[in-house]
């Protein structure tokens, strides 16, 4: 993959499974959602497409609500299969956002993230991976998803890394917004 920096314009967040009986039982449960609430924040600055998935929520309950609340619209896509792509309904939805980067987030790094970012790769996205906005129950498997990814060709960054190159330059309005939650 050629690195490439991240441009609002052609950059959406795709969120897994950030469920209410999932999250709970994450290594970096607190760290994990506050990143991906101000990823979100970001993405509502600059008005980025978010796909939002839930992962048999019958089971593992919806979306948690302070991440629900966060959101433009709760609009999320229920699966069964680990890999989103495997999912005609999100296949659609992101399709329909002609995306060249997808800012990928959620859990767990090493099951649904992994999967999804392989096959997204394979369909020609370039994908970020925030290290700091993915989860999975143990160190050891957050890592060896984050190794699998890097190796596959996804940029594995950070929240904050991330952040900057969507706001590009300091003393506009969204920097200001942004500093508030980035402190």
């Amino acid at each position: 993959m050629t690195t490439s920096l991240l441009s609002a314009d052609n950059t959406g967040v795709v969120l897994l499974d950030v469920q209410e009986k999932l999250m709970p039982v994450m290594g970096r449960k607190e760290t994990v959602t506050e990143n991906i609430l101000r990823l979100l924040h970001l993405s509502k600055l600059y008005n980025l497409p978010i796909v939002l998935t839930e992962q048999y929520p019958k089971w593992l309950g919806s979306t948690l609500p302070e991440i629900k609340e966060a959101l433009s619209s709760y609009n999320p896509i229920e699966k069964l299969h680990f890999n989103c792509c495997d999912v005609d309904s999100f296949n659609t939805r992101l399709e329909s956002e002609d995306l060249t980067n997808i800012i990928l987030m959620g859990v767990e790094s090493h099951i649904c993230i992994f999967m999804t970012c392989i096959s997204l790769l394979e369909k020609g996205y370039k994908i970020h991976v925030p290290q700091d906005a993915v989860d999975s129950r143990t160190d050891e498997n957050w890592r060896i998803g984050l190794e699998l990814m890097r190796g596959a060709g996804a940029l594995i960054t950070s929240t904050e890394t991330v952040t900057y190159q969507i706001l590009k330059k300091a003393g506009t309005k969204e920097f200001k917004e942004m500093l508030k939650r980035i402190k």
